[in-house]
């Protein structure tokens, strides 16, 4: 790959790896799998995602926990509470995003013996569910390990690499204590010291808008700025995005995605993960950025459910010109850890490179491209 300005230096200046650790069985939860299979104690699924269909597709469960949920029943198993659990009863979290640390807390306060979807998923030996490209990342991993160590000596300090071996330390083994220490943090999202944003003048590309509050975000932390253009194609969240911004000047609003080129893509609509599908009952238009904006640009937001090494390709005029800081999302596909980084060192090196993490869970994993010297 195009190396960072500063990872050859690095490399040959001090001993940096990236360090992995081996993943023996865990005896404990080869046991809760062995029981939760024979069902001899009831069985019960905490969520009503596909992780939790995918098992009870293969089980007899007696039912499914949801706090937030004014349904009686889900897949016709009964839905209860946490306090309803009997004391014998036992428990598969099929919450992988945001919060399955805190989950797994509220059980262990209610001393109800659990298990998380990761390690269910590793032990029980059913076909499962993935969790998003976790299996295509492991094949990934072991083709292009040198590509994962080259990004990890780009990586600008101590915090991101660490993010960097835990969250790959997760994927590989599926365990969840890699994940101790994150918390919940989406409000703080793209928005980090080291951008050093400016009250005044800075021009925000929001991609991937959803409901316009990261804009929102931006305009407290930038009140004069110079503007903002939101690109969102989904007609339904581009709506909620005009109402939501309406107060606010300066603010160019683009019904379209971005991409290398100009096309006609069939689009899921589906709230804050709308994404490009063949199978979408939309179409949507996509654009080069480059041919979209032609001034100036000082910050890019990119959250496009997987779409996001596209659309830097199309905005290359844009960062060779301008030089924008970039805050890219890293967790919609498998190799997106080290082709985006490629990706954009490819268009100019010239970049400090930072890593952040904004939940618990396998989502909202952050690149920072910081221009060097900002």
């Amino acid at each position: 790959m195009g190396l960072c300005h500063r990872s050859r230096e690095i490399m040959s200046a001090m001993s940096i790896e990236l360090r992995l650790d081996s993943y023996p069985d865990d005896p404990e939860k080869i046991a809760f799998c062995t029981d939760f299979l024979e069902g001899k104690s009831p069985r019960y699924l905490l969520g009503r995602n596909q992780w939790a269909q995918s098992i009870s597709r293969h089980l007899n469960v007696a039912g499914f926990i949801d706090e937030y949920c004014h349904e009686s029943e889900f897949l016709g198993k009964p839905v209860l509470s946490l306090d309803e659990v009997p004391d014998n009863g036992i428990v598969v979290s099929t919450v992988v995003g945001i919060l399955p640390l805190t989950v797994a807390l509220k059980l262990s306060e209610r001393n109800i013996r659990h298990i998380d979807y990761f390690a269910f998923r590793r032990y029980s030996g059913l076909t499962l569910e993935p969790v998003l490209f976790w299996d295509e990342f492991i094949t990934d991993y072991s083709r292009h390990q040198e590509k994962y160590e080259e990004v990890y000596c780009c990586l600008k300090d101590q915090q991101s690499r660490t993010i960097y071996e835990n969250l790959i330390n997760f994927r590989l083994s599926g365990d969840l204590s890699y994940m101790d220490g994150f918390e919940d943090r989406q409000h703080q999202q793209y928005f980090e010291d080291f951008l050093n944003l400016k009250n005044q003048g800075e021009v925000f590309l929001d991609v991937g808008c959803f409901d316009g509050l990261t804009s929102l975000e931006f305009i407290k932390r930038c009140p004069e700025y110079a503007g903002i253009h939101i690109f969102e194609p989904e007609p339904g969240n581009l709506k909620v995005v005009r109402k939501n911004l309406a107060d606010y000047p300066r603010i160019v609003f683009h019904d379209c995605g971005l991409s290398d080129h100009s096309q006609t893509l069939r689009f899921s609509a589906d709230g804050s993960s709308s994404r490009v599908s063949d199978q979408g009952e939309l179409q949507i238009q996509v654009e080069r950025l480059d041919d979209v904006i032609k001034g100036p640009g000082s910050f890019i937001k990119m959250d496009i459910e997987g779409a996001e090494i596209e659309a830097l390709r199309g905005a290359r005029h844009t960062i060779l010109e301008h030089h924008p800081k970039l805050a890219i999302c890293v967790y919609h596909r498998a190799d997106d850890f080290w082709k985006i980084p490629e990706t954009v060192f490819s268009i100019r090196d010239d970049y400090d490179l930072y890593l952040r993490h904004y939940t618990e869970g396998v989502t909202e994993t952050v690149m920072f491209f910081i221009p060097a010297g900002n």
